[in-house]
């Protein structure tokens, strides 16, 4: 029997995803969780934590490949150096990598972080492939929503995104990692370009809302990165099918518009 595929952050919009597609593909499956899981067909938990260290090592041992998942707005330098060593220690053959598009460009604290999340592994010695891919739709929705819910929002003046579909992520994902290594791959975005006003106002009316808008500036170096689209894929990126727009109509189709407007 093949060895299985750890996942971690197996728990969250992406591993939640990506797990069927590997099991699918016939592949069976450890996810690493703080807080484990109940098992399924093909699916076992496993409880560790990446930031402490504790019981990383064992969840990693008689495994070829990682697929990373796990982050958050901050440690995930710390999780990665944590989980690389263990790959390391217990032989893991290709660790994949999950990353945001800019890291290397925006100076945010978050955005640091995660380069150098991506540094360790690739400074790791262990085969890998890392992906760095725009906003998912879904992030993209909850934020604007917490915008909406004030009298006045306030919109930043040159802020730009390429939101991308979750599923098309994990899918990419699941693609590389059944791969050969790659190192850093093609960015994944989304099939259009959109000013955080244009966002809003597609959002606005798809839940029967009026707002006023305030625009705002962008302070600092990282305003200035973000004015320049250094958040923004690079040429050469890979671009999602399905559309914001595409999104919206489907996810606020499925339920009460006035519900989600209130």
């Amino acid at each position: 029997m093949s060895a299985p595929i750890l996942v971690t952050g197996g728990t969250g919009t992406l591993g939640r995803l990506v797990i069927p597609l590997l099991c699918d593909a016939g592949h069976r499956v450890r996810v690493l969780s703080r807080h484990g899981g109940r098992p399924a067909d093909g699916v076992a938990h496993v409880t560790a934590d990446l930031l402490t260290g504790a019981g990383v090592l064992p969840a990693v041992q008689g495994v070829r490949t990682v697929l990373h998942l796990a982050g958050g707005p901050k440690g995930d330098d710390v999780a990665a150096r944590t989980l690389v060593d263990a790959a390391r220690r217990a032989g893991v053959r290709h660790l994949v990598h999950i990353s945001v598009v800019g890291a290397d460009r925006v100076p945010l604290a978050w955005l640091r972080s995660k380069l150098d999340a991506e540094r360790a592994i690739a400074d790791s010695g262990v085969p890998w492939t890392v992906l760095r891919a725009a906003q998912f739709h879904d992030l993209t929705l909850t934020m604007l929503a917490k915008l909406a819910a004030l009298p006045v929002v306030p919109v930043p003046r040159g802020l730009r995104l390429e939101p991308v579909d979750a599923a098309e992520v994990a899918a990419r994902l699941v693609e590389l990692t059944l791969g050969e290594p790659a190192g850093l791959v093609p960015d994944l975005v989304g099939p259009a370009r959109y000013g955080v006003d244009e966002l809003m106002r597609d959002y606005l009316r798809a839940v029967g809302k009026r707002r006023l808008f305030l625009p705002v500036p962008l302070p600092g170096r990282a305003g200035r990165a973000y004015r320049d689209g250094d958040n923004l894929a690079r040429d050469g990126a890979v671009t999602g099918g399905r559309s914001w727009a595409e999104f919206l109509a489907e996810r606020l189709g499925q339920r009460d518009v006035a519900a989600a407007g209130r």
